[in-house]
């Protein structure tokens, strides 16, 4: 299971690192490397807050766009039988495939936000 954790449209990953008693988040999406950490989920959770605050002061600052997660446009390299599968789905469905797969990965990922909560 991932915990994820959620700022000013930035998803960052967090795992426990048991040996220095530590926990250590890193966000995703982003081309730009971005990571922080605490002791206490109130540490983690301001040192998370504080990374992305300095990432958009940074870029502001030098007059560069941040990195957002992501733009919506997306494109996929799948093998052809997969391609013809979910063409033929999304058909059979009256959708076009963009409709299709927009709604196939949102209750993906819908269902990974859910077993990431339990």
């Amino acid at each position: 299971m991932m915990n994820v954790m959620t700022y000013n449209s930035y998803t960052a990953c967090v795992e426990f690192d048991p040996c220095d008693q530590l926990f250590i988040g890193r966000v995703l999406g982003i081309r730009d490397g971005i990571s922080f950490h605490g002791e206490t989920v109130a540490e983690l959770t301001a040192d998370f807050h504080a990374a992305i605050d300095h990432y958009l002061e940074d870029c502001a600052k030098t007059g560069r766009a941040p990195d957002r997660p992501v733009s919506g446009r997306m494109m996929l390299r799948v093998p052809p039988d997969v391609h013809r599968a979910a063409l033929i789905a999304a058909e059979a469905a009256g959708k076009s495939l963009n409709q299709w797969a927009t709604e196939t990965l949102t209750k993906a990922t819908l269902l990974t936000r859910e077993e990431n909560a339990r």
